[in-house]
């Protein structure tokens, strides 16, 4: 009797999980969000691609042909080889070399998988920092409100590669020089993230703004729900929806900014190359010839800014109810 319940209780549990599965299947896939991404073909090209080079650069490790990371595997015989498909070229490595003997391909993996991780990081960091600073001007106004909002201002007169570049000129201005190389990574994430809060800031406070007048805050106001809980909440939720688009668009511009910063000289270090880094180094063999070092992260980077700025486009026109 005990094993007909308990084997019914597995049934049941089984069951229920198949349920949720398929109720979640439903959710996704039968939702307006998807069919408004399904019936624009210029918009599921572009999630293909953000798709297919994402997954790449985060399996460069394993995909990649040659790890540009370890000297041990370069070589400099064969530095400056061409792409196979010209004379000289070799399957071995598809797009080229570099100066220093590095697979082009592997390295372009390898570059895009480090401005991945520093554009997402720094979307990460500036989403926090912007909403949290608009949860709090918008709920509290007044001085509050008045003290965040003209840093806000004064900042937007300034170019976000500006702010990032002073962020980081004072980084390593104050850090040890020894540690400098080794951190700057880190900080070239907190200067990106420091250059795009604004942006989070002014839309989170501007959607609180409107939802704190509304019923259901005030009556949690009126049984003395804490100021902290029902922004976390109650608010937050409801202007999640414009920070999501916000956050895509802003990633194409954080990879942008980690190029450009690369590319002059104060981004990640030359031993962990990314796009911008490839870029610059290429630009010294531009006019020698080996236009394929500097030509193939430069497409690799103009793809992955397109195609990401196009699912933020769609992203911004799905989720605005005016456009339903």
């Amino acid at each position: 009797m005990a094993i007909k319940e308990g084997a019914t209780d597995a049934g049941l549990t089984a069951g229920a999980s198949a349920g949720l599965l398929r109720g979640a299947w439903r959710s996704v896939f039968g939702s307006d969000l998807w069919y408004s991404f399904t019936r624009s073909k210029i918009t599921v090209i572009s999630g293909a691609i953000t798709l297919v080079l994402v997954v790449s650069a985060l399996l460069a490790p394993m995909i990649s042909p040659q790890n540009p990371l370890d000297l041990s595997s370069l070589n400099l015989l064969d530095a400056l080889d061409p792409p196979v498909w010209m004379e000289g070229g070799s399957f071995d490595y598809p797009l080229g070399t570099d100066g220093q003997g590095r697979d082009m391909l592997s390295a372009i993996l390898f570059g895009a998988r480090l401005s991945l991780i520093v554009g997402f990081a720094s979307v990460v960091f500036a989403l926090i920092m912007g909403v949290s600073l608009g949860l709090i001007a918008g709920y509290r106004g007044g001085i509050v409100d008045g003290i965040i909002m003209r840093f806000a201002d004064v900042q937007l007169s300034f170019p976000a590669i500006l702010i990032a570049l002073l962020v980081d000129g004072i980084a390593r201005s104050v850090l040890p020089h020894d540690l400098q190389d080794q951190i700057a990574t880190y900080v070239l994430i907190i200067a990106i993230g420091v250059s795009g809060w604004v942006q989070f800031a002014r839309t989170v406070r501007g959607s609180t703004m409107v939802e704190k007048s509304k019923e259901y805050v005030q009556a949690a106001r009126v049984i003395g729900v804490h100021p902290i809980r029902i922004m976390l909440g109650h608010v937050l939720p409801n202007v999640t929806g414009p920070v999501m688009v916000i956050a895509t668009i802003y990633l194409a511009v954080a990879i942008i900014t980690e190029a450009t910063l690369s590319f002059l000289g104060v981004g990640v270090p030359a031993t962990q190359p990314s796009l911008g880094t490839l870029i610059r180094i290429g630009g010294n063999f531009l006019f020698s010839g080996e236009w394929w070092i500097t030509l193939f992260p430069a497409v690799m980077l103009a793809v992955l800014v397109l195609a990401v700025n196009l699912l933020g486009d769609w992203l911004r026109d799905a989720l605005n109810p005016k456009l339903r």
